[in-house]
């Protein structure tokens, strides 16, 4: 989770799995999802997937 940054993901191709805590989100290409930032998460993708990540600089994705 980011404690204080929103998380944009968007798959270009593929397929990727956004788990919540009491969800998964599945995406497929130009789908988008958004993770509200305090919000536990992790991805996942299936098959070889190209995703366009937005989140601020500060954010480190391989978690706290």
């Amino acid at each position: 989770k980011h404690d204080a940054e929103d998380e944009f993901f968007y798959v270009v191709s593929g397929h990727l799995d956004v788990d919540l805590e009491d969800r998964t989100v599945g995406l497929d290409p130009d789908q988008g999802f958004t993770v509200p930032k305090g919000v536990i998460h992790r991805t996942r993708a299936p098959v070889r997937t190209v995703i366009l990540m937005v989140e601020k600089a500060g954010v480190v994705p391989t978690g706290d």
